[in-house]
């Protein structure tokens, strides 16, 4: 099972990232490939990055066949669009947490980056129907770049929105909303009693149960 986790934006430290940590979850001979959107803005943050991104999400679609796409940017950027270009499963990291977090919790919250980000998740959990689940969408106020550059400071700006949520929205489910948000999930887990969620780790753990489903 060939995957392909298409970073929208063209950081390529990220990509690598991505899908190490898909690829943490595969088992056997499936095997997640990462492909940077070259050309694309170093970082997706709000609805304007998210929009340069698209041509390029759908080109990378286009030019790489695969069994299955996860588009890993938390915004889920270009997701519909991209469903309609491919007739193999496409599934959005924002999308693969929103299910899982449902599943697993009565409610959810989201911790992303910075407020310009915030709107453009609303929508998304809008949209998806998850509305009545979450419990909001809280901002760090961390740079996506700056999770990589300061993990250390990064930590503990995100954990203290964490414990706000706990303190206002106890039994939550904790959904970090960035894929580079990954590298935080087992220091914030051992600081914090809630369910955390890395995006990307949910996308990797439903895309195979997706690609298996479609070649039925």
């Amino acid at each position: 099972m060939r995957i392909i986790a298409i970073n929208p934006n063209s950081t390529a430290a990220m990509t690598d990232a991505i899908s190490a940590g898909i690829n943490q979850t595969l088992t056997g001979a499936d095997e997640c490939i990462g492909v940077s959107n070259e050309g694309a803005p170093p970082a997706i943050q709000g609805f304007e990055d998210g929009t340069k991104a698209v041509p390029g999400v759908l080109r990378i679609i286009r030019e790489t066949p695969a069994d299955g796409y996860v588009i890993a940017c938390f915004d889920d950027t270009g997701l519909e669009e991209a469903r309609l270009e491919s007739s193999r499963p496409v599934i959005g990291i924002g999308q693969a947490a929103y299910h899982i977090a449902a599943l697993l919790s009565r409610r959810f919250a989201v911790v992303t980056t910075l407020p310009v980000s915030v709107p453009v998740i609303e929508g998304n959990i809008e949209q998806l129907g998850f509305a009545g689940s979450c419990a909001g969408v809280y901002a760090s106020g961390v740079p996506v770049l700056e999770l990589e550059r300061d993990p250390v400071g990064s930590l503990e700006k995100v954990s203290k929105v964490i414990s706000y949520i706990e303190k206002n929205s106890p039994d939550c489910a904790i959904i970090l909303g960035c894929a580079g948000m990954g590298i935080l999930k087992e220091p914030l887990t051992a600081r914090h009693p809630s369910l955390i969620l890395d995006p990307v780790e949910c996308a990797g753990r439903l895309i195979p149960a997706l690609i298996a489903a479609k070649m039925r």
